[in-house]
């Protein structure tokens, strides 16, 4: 759940081949590794050398769609990750928050502009100076929470199986003294997340769970994507997560009460749901309208758009947002013109897998085919 560098690293990255496609019509066939073009199989084997138990991606290029999997379901186990496998998706759950707030704001039900006392009057302090802007694209200078509640990876340990409610987090956050005045700087802060769910709740008269289905999941059907609440379990194929103890051992943590991230990080997906949800936000006049959408997408020279981060490619833009968490990374990004995209998830284990993950990132989006 917290800000992650991959994106970052991800341009610094030399990608040894690319990928180009010629329009943006939806994948419908999934094929196998092209004879030309990056070899995604020894790139995701990458990966997990680097230090993953396990990792899996979707690549599309316009209708040619890729999926592997590489390293095994379980530490030490000899059943492969599964492919198709469902899996915890971090923060990539803020873009679709972001999504509900800007279609509510469409609605007149709220407005960028509102502030935060408006919304949740007394919850925070300074609240009056804070909007819904500041919040979903991270100036509102709020604490982020999960710097207190996690301040290491074997701290989750403590807490994996307990239920959070939305304003414990909160006051975690308020508790400590705030980055900066809201609008003056950006700092990645999962508190504004959790704030923009309590927002939905109040501006919809329904949770922000329910909206995102209702808006969001089933009209996309997106079946393998779930809003868990306090559900500890992924149902169905998934690869296990690890992190440390102190004495360093490995503890599998898949079955973990998701609360702990709520709005800011609790969506369970598959590679294949999240292409399809990006490659329709991303489409105009789907989910959002084209001024609203081209709002959601400009960083004003920040790096994030409005629930999007944002890059520059040598060949060009690219929206998506990155997911984290205990023992697990991914990340889920397509391109300007909708042509390219990928989504991939590991299982963190024995390493860093960032630098690998960031150069299969490059080679699915960074360039063309000869």
């Amino acid at each position: 759940m917290r800000r992650r560098t991959l994106l970052t690293a991800g341009l610094a990255v030399a990608a040894s081949a690319t990928i180009t496609s010629t329009s943006a019509a939806a994948a419908d066939e999934v094929s196998p590794q092209r004879s030309a073009g990056p070899d995604f199989v020894a790139l995701l084997d990458a990966v997990v050398t680097a230090g993953a138990v396990s990792a899996i991606a979707e690549v599309r290029e316009d209708t040619h769609v890729w999926r592997g999997g590489s390293g095994s379901a379980e530490l030490g186990g000899h059943r492969a990750a599964p492919v198709a496998g469902r899996y915890r998706a971090g923060s990539v759950t803020k873009t679709l928050v972001a999504t509900v707030v800007l279609q509510l704001a469409d609605e007149g039900r709220l407005r960028l502009s509102d502030s935060v006392e408006h919304w949740l009057p007394g919850l925070v302090p300074g609240g009056r100076r804070i909007t819904v802007r500041h919040l979903l694209q991270h100036m509102s200078g709020l604490f982020d929470y999960t710097s207190d509640l996690l301040p290491e990876p074997s701290a989750v340990l403590a807490i994996r199986s307990r239920t959070f409610q939305p304003v414990e987090l909160v006051r975690i956050a308020v508790a400590h003294p705030p980055y900066f005045e809201p609008g003056t700087n950006q700092n990645y802060s999962n508190t504004d997340y959790i704030l923009l769910g309590m927002i939905i709740d109040r501006a919809a008269g329904r949770s922000w769970r329910t909206e995102a289905e209702r808006r969001i999941l089933r009209p996309l059907g997106l079946r393998d994507t779930e809003l868990p609440g306090a559900s500890p379990r992924i149902a169905g194929p998934h690869a296990h997560v690890y992190i440390a103890a102190p004495d360093g051992v490995p503890v599998d943590v898949t079955t973990m009460n998701p609360t702990m991230a709520g709005a800011a990080g609790e969506l369970i997906s598959t590679t294949a749901d999240l292409n399809r949800f990006f490659d329709t936000l991303l489409t105009p006049g789907c989910l959002l309208p084209t001024a609203t959408l081209a709002d959601m997408t400009d960083p004003r020279d920040t790096g994030f758009g409005l629930g999007l981060e944002v890059a520059d490619l040598p060949t060009g833009r690219v929206f998506g947002h990155g997911g984290g968490g205990p023992g697990f990374l991914g990340l889920s990004f397509i391109t300007a013109d909708r042509a390219r995209q990928i989504t991939l998830t590991s299982a963190v284990w024995g390493g860093e897998p960032h630098a690998a993950a960031a150069a299969m990132l490059m080679a699915a989006l960074g360039g063309c085919l000869i």
